[in-house]
């Protein structure tokens, strides 16, 4: 996904899967025993982990916790855009 993806189009890739990943972990709250379900989810989970790491080490990190995946202070994502912003950040 990095050569070909602009910043627009990994973030979009980074909400649809957040929003499957949370949408599995209501179907999993009334269906804990659905196997296929859990294993789904799992790869979800990694797919957006690795969506996540991509994001910042391109743009830099989205959330506190992808600071690891970057050099940056872990204050640094402040700098930067908010996924709803066009420019923003704290400036």
């Amino acid at each position: 996904m990095k050569q070909n993806c602009s910043r627009q189009q990994l973030m979009d890739r980074i909400n649809e899967v957040s929003f499957a990943v949370n949408d599995m972990n209501l179907y999993l709250d009334t269906h804990p025993c659905d196997e296929k379900a859990l294993v789904y989810c799992q790869e979800l989970v990694q797919e957006r982990k690795k969506l996540l790491k991509e994001y910042a080490e391109i743009y830099g990190p989205l959330t506190i916790d992808s600071t690891v995946w970057t050099e940056e202070s872990v204050w640094k994502w402040m700098e930067q855009p908010f996924p709803w912003e066009k420019e923003g950040g704290c400036r």
